[in-house]
């Protein structure tokens, strides 16, 4: 394995059976790796959009009250250690839910195995994967990054 950057248009990408023998393989590498960041970028910007959307339904929620708890302004419940905590901060307990978490897990499972993909890239130390990697998030951003800024939590 090379530990300095290099410019090799034949450098195997996640697997052997993954080795441009052409300079136009190459490229139609490069190509891809640039679309994998800029998808990296927009999942983001996705996820930014679901937790917004996410929030807005729970905030609409009914909630059932307890006997012997209260609840703040939010609807989440409070112990009573924290009821008359003044300038105390206020832990709010979020209930588990199959319908967000489920689908909040799995969007974050696969923003990770898109990013170690992109890192493998990276870790090819090829300069062409280093730039395309580089390029797509660049890309990606300009894409979908005022999306993630507006719905940001």
């Amino acid at each position: 394995m090379m530990v300095t950057l290099f410019t090799s248009t034949s450098t195997s990408l996640y697997s052997t059976r993954w080795t441009p023998s052409t300079t136009g393989q190459y490229a139609g590498t490069c190509i891809f790796i640039i679309i994998l960041g800029a998808i990296f970028r927009g999942l983001f910007s996705y996820r930014a959009m679901q937790e917004h959307r996410w929030r807005g339904v729970e905030l609409k929620r009914r909630h059932i009250l307890v006997s012997g708890k209260k609840q703040d302004d939010e609807g989440a419940r409070l112990d009573e250690d924290d009821i008359g905590a003044g300038d105390r901060t206020r832990r709010r307990i979020r209930p588990w839910r199959i319908s967000t978490d489920v689908p909040r897990a799995l969007l974050d499972t696969v923003i990770a195995g898109v990013g170690y993909l992109l890192m493998l890239a990276v870790m090819t130390m090829n300069v062409g994967y280093f730039l395309s990697v580089l390029g797509g998030i660049f890309l990606g951003s300009l894409m979908f990054g005022r999306h993630a800024v507006h719905f940001a939590p």
